[in-house]
C-alpha cells in the first residue's frame, strides 16, 4: 500500500475522528495541539489521524508529538524518538522520573495506575503551558470511555466517564480526545496495518488483577451473548435520560417550587435555561 493510499479502516477511523471534532469543537483555528505519545497503539493511531486531518482541514492548526519519559527501567524512549523523526513532525521528549515516586509511595500489591496518572497529568498540564499548546490530545477511545463508566459505577458510586473535551479545574488547559468515537478493535486493525512501533507500558503491563482489565473481560463475556454490547454502551454515553435516574439535582419531581417536566426533552430544555 502506497503512502498516499488510504485503506478502508483508516477511512472509517478518520470519519469517526472528524465526527468527534465537529460535535465537540475539538480543533479551532490556529490551535497548537500537544499530541501525547505513550508508544501504544492508541497514541500512534491518534497522531496519524490528526496528521491526516491537518492535511485536509479547512481550519489551520499545528501539532507536535510529546512523550513523557517517566524513568521506567528499560523503556525504549529512543524508538518513539526515531519514529517521530521518520514522520518529520515536531516533537518534544520530556524526562521526569515518576517511576521512583510511584514505587516509593505504594505498598506491595497496590496498583500503580492511579498515582502514576495523577503525576503524569500534572506534568502534562505544566508542559502544555510552557510549550504554548492550546490543546492536549489524549488517545482514549470509545472502549476506554465505556470501561471508565463501568469502573466509576462499580468502584466509586458515580455515573461518569471521560468527555471528549475537558477543561482543567484552573482553566489553563483544554484536553481533547479525538478517538472518542473510535472502537478499539478498529484501532487494533489499523495499528497492525500500519505496523506502528508499539511499546507497552513496563509499569502497568506487569501488574495483576487490574480493575480495568476486569471491565474489559466483562464486556468480552457480554459480547458473546450480544456482539454489539460495546456499540450499545457507547451509544448510551450519548443518550442519557435524566428523568430515569436518581439524582435530584437533575430532576426532582417532589419539588414544590418547580413544575416537573413531563418528557426528557422538556427536562433538557429546563436544564439549559
Amino acid at each position: 500500500m502506497s503512502a498516499t493510499t488510504e485503506s478502508k479502516i483508516e477511512l472509517k477511523l478518520a470519519r469517526k475522528v472528524a465526527e468527534a471534532i465537529q460535535d465537540w469543537q475539538l480543533i479551532e483555528p490556529n490551535d497548537r495541539i500537544m499530541v501525547c505519545m505513550s508508544g501504544g497503539k492508541d497514541s500512534w493511531a491518534m497522531l496519524h489521524l490528526l496528521l491526516r486531518a491537518q492535511r485536509i482541514s479547512p481550519v489551520p492548526f499545528t501539532l507536535f508529538g510529546f512523550h513523557l519519559d517517566q524513568g521506567h527501567p528499560g523503556f525504549p524512549t529512543y524508538k518513539i524518538k526515531d519514529a517521530l523523526e521518520d514522520l518529520g513532525v515536531e516533537y518534544v521528549i520530556h524526562k521526569q522520573d515518576t517511576y521512583s515516586i510511584v514505587k516509593e509511595k505504594l505498598q506491595p500489591g497496590q496498583t500503580t495506575c492511579s498515582l502514576c496518572s495523577r503525576l503524569r497529568r500534572g506534568i502534562l498540564y505544566n508542559q502544555a503551558v510552557e510549550l504554548k499548546a492550546t490543546k492536549i490530545a489524549l488517545g482514549h477511545h470509545r472502549d476506554d470511555m465505556i470501561e471508565t463508566l463501568l469502573l466509576n459505577i462499580f468502584y466509586t458510586g458515580q455515573l461518569k466517564s471521560m468527555p471528549p473535551k475537558l477543561f482543567s479545574d484552573d482553566r489553563r488547559n483544554t484536553v481533547i480526545r479525538p478517538l472518542a468515537y473510535c472502537p478499539e478493535e478498529w484501532i487494533v486493525e489499523y495499528a497492525a496495518e500500519k505496523a506502528f512501533p508499539l511499546i507497552p507500558c513496563t509499569l502497568c503491563s506487569t501488574q495483576d488483577n487490574l480493575q480495568r482489565d476486569a471491565m474489559k473481560r466483562l464486556l468480552d463475556d457480554l459480547s458473546i451473548i450480544n456482539p454489539n454490547v460495546r456499540g450499545s454502551a457507547g451509544a448510551a454515553l450519548r443518550n442519557i435520560i435524566p428523568t430515569h435516574l436518581l439524582d435530584k439535582r437533575l430532576y426532582d419531581p417532589t419539588a414544590e417550587d418547580a413544575a416537573a417536566p413531563v418528557s426528557p426533552d422538556e427536562l433538557m430544555d429546563a436544564l439549559t435555561v
